[in-house]
């Protein structure tokens, strides 16, 4: 029997237009999806907040679910 890889959830943000620009999205999922790979960790979930603040955690909806 296998040993059971380690569960980790992919949380992305960005809060303003020049850093929506500058390092996107999907930028940092590649980066963080190939750190796993390379560590044999299992994607369990993803969760994303572009144009949020990580001032607070108000408004920041994905954050809140997770």
């Amino acid at each position: 029997m296998g040993k059971e890889k380690t569960k980790v959830y992919l949380y992305t943000r960005v809060s303003t237009s020049m850093q929506i620009d500058g390092y996107s999205l999907d930028a940092q999922k590649s980066r963080m999806k190939a750190f796993c790979e390379f560590n044999d960790y299992e994607i369990a979930g993803e969760y994303e907040d572009a144009g949020k603040s990580g001032k607070s955690i108000e408004g920041r909806v994905a954050f809140l679910t997770t």
